[in-house]
């Protein structure tokens, strides 16, 4: 069975404010569009066009990109893309000392793949986030023996943190005071600029 992540509920003033601010701009369009005439069916299709909302102002994009890292454990799966980035980078690296313990072949190769494969699960899939942190601190640990000692210790170590982030990870969580403090600050900021 699979584990759903919701969307975050909209506490606080800034996601209010945002989604006033979207919505007013979609609004904007319709009036007019209401008060066109139809002259016949080849109107109908301009008219849902223009009832159609806009794309969200470029000022937006910034709030829009903190909400998409909110609702994924970011983090976590960043830490363990870069940590299987860094165990392939050190295996190709043109560097003297080398270190293959054991399994030199195809297993030197595949561990921090899967690593990797396993932290754009992560930011791109955060529904199976349990799954995917549990193969990578597998995979991090494993590249202790396949891969030059884990990437010379680095990228095992940021395997392992993030993989323990993401599991900590729950999604749907109230901000904390000062969080929410600075979502409301910055609130008030755009709306005081959109109101000059």
């Amino acid at each position: 069975m699979t584990e759903s992540v919701p969307e975050p509920a909209a506490t606080g003033e800034g996601t209010v404010a945002r989604a006033e601010a979207v919505t007013a701009q979609g609004t904007a369009a319709t009036p007019a569009a209401a008060t066109a005439p139809a002259a016949g069916p080849a109107a109908a299709p301009a008219a849902s066009e223009a009832s159609a909302p806009t794309a969200a102002p470029a000022s937006l994009a910034g709030p829009v990109r903190r909400d998409w890292r909110g609702r994924r454990p970011f983090w976590g799966g960043l830490l363990v893309t870069l940590g299987g980035a860094e165990i392939l980078f050190t295996l190709w690296a043109p560097l003297p000392l080398l270190l293959h313990i054991s399994l030199v072949g195809l297993a030197g190769y595949l561990v921090p793949s899967v690593m990797l494969l396993c932290g754009l699960l992560i930011l791109f899939n955060p529904t199976q986030r349990l799954f995917y942190s549990v193969l990578a601190v597998l995979a991090s640990l494993a590249s202790w023996v396949t891969s030059n000692l884990g990437g010379f210790l680095i990228g095992m170590l940021l395997g392992v943190v993030g993989a323990c982030l993401t599991f900590g990870w729950l999604p749907d969580q109230p901000l904390r005071r000062g969080r929410q403090r600075r979502e409301d600050r910055r609130a008030q900021r755009r709306a005081a600029r959109a109101g000059v």
